[in-house]
């Protein structure tokens, strides 16, 4: 597999010290980078031919889409201040953006000049843009709009993914190690160990320099995404190491269950599929009104299908033994992609 190599080196404290967030400013870019076609679509497809005229009315509503859309960049230095790291799985849109605008003008100006270095120069009606004096505030007021128009409407659904993949990655970093939470994360990354210390290898896309870096017991910070391509990594000092990476449920295999959905109902088996999950996660996940999803999730669990365990003031589900039977043997392989399914809009809980 061609490509960069990074390799980075992980100690035992590195496990208690690493961390999962959720950053809706980031998914927002991501949205972006994809209906500015510099990312492919993929099983999205769907999704963002809906959304490319709302991006088009955007690039015409001021100057400041098109300045941002200039400085993406695959496989190479994006400027940090547009998207900070976000600090945990709740941030709100409006913290992130904050920190953004908090962004001192010479700090952004130094990102944007290294954005933009090693590649043709954007248009002077662009340039004219980055050179201002108020480029921050554009970006900002850009990206919030791009979050309002094109990411907001389906964050619910969007926001219910990363959930549920935070969840289920967090627990078997936890319970396995770096093992278990990077074998399946993308073929691109590979947890490797000679039984005493170890390091993740992540293989990039495009070519450059291998490089060797260090957690030194800070930990990795994981940052699931619906909409972003491949896996990203950051190793900037404006950030902590960070790994992006696709969430579970996207891919799309719309024949797997089929013969389950047929016995217990298509519903039941998505939310079946869809472990682990609490109940408004999977309502959200599903579009589905919370008490038709509960009546699925007391049927499933009274067959000894699921069970559930408290987790604050939710209950998580996970499938038991004979769930994990039943759905077959690829189960940690969602078989239908929440975010590209047609939309079930509260169907009867008797599906």
């Amino acid at each position: 597999m061609p490509g960069r190599l990074i390799r980075i080196e992980v100690s035992p404290q590195d496990v208690m010290a690493s961390r999962f967030a959720i950053s809706p400013l980031i998914e927002t870019l991501h949205a972006l980078w994809l209906l500015s076609g510099n990312q492919e679509a993929g099983v999205l497809r769907p999704w963002a031919e809906r959304m490319r005229e709302p991006y088009r009315r955007l690039l015409r509503r001021g100057p400041g889409m098109a300045a941002l859309a200039a400085l993406f960049r695959r496989g190479s230095y994006n400027a940090d201040f547009i998207a900070p790291p976000p600090t945990g799985v709740n941030v709100a849109i409006e913290d992130e953006l904050a920190a953004m605008r908090a962004t001192p003008l010479a700090q952004a100006r130094d990102e944007i000049a290294r954005n933009l270095s090693g590649r043709p120069p954007p248009s002077p009606e662009v340039m004219a843009t980055l050179e201002r004096p108020d480029v921050v505030e554009l970006f900002a007021e850009a990206l919030e709009a791009g979050w309002e128009e094109i990411v907001a409407p389906d964050w619910p659904r969007f926001r219910a993914i990363l959930e549920r993949d935070v969840v289920q990655r967090a627990g078997r970093l936890a319970t396995y190690g770096w093992g278990g939470a990077l074998d399946d994360l993308n073929p691109r990354v590979r947890w490797r160990t000679d039984g005493v210390s170890g390091h993740i290898e992540v293989r990039m896309e495009h070519p450059g320099e291998d490089e060797t870096r260090g957690l030194d017991g800070r930990g990795m910070l994981f940052l699931p995404t619906v909409i972003g391509s491949g896996v990203g990594v950051y190793l900037e000092d404006a950030w902590p190491y960070a790994l992006c990476y696709p969430a579970r449920g996207i891919a799309v295999d719309p024949g797997r269950g089929d013969g389950l959905a047929r016995l217990i109902g298509r519903t039941r088996a998505l939310i079946l599929d869809s472990m682990p999950a609490t109940t408004s996660q999977l309502a959200a996940l599903l579009e589905l009104s919370v008490g038709g999803t509960g009546d699925h999730i007391a049927a499933l669990r009274g067959a000894g299908l699921i069970t559930g365990t408290r987790v604050g003031r939710a209950v998580l589900y996970h499938r038991t033994a004979l769930g994990d039977a039943l759905l077959g043997p690829s189960a940690d392989q969602p078989f239908s992609a929440p975010a590209m399914r047609p939309r079930m809009k509260n169907r009867p809980s008797s599906t």
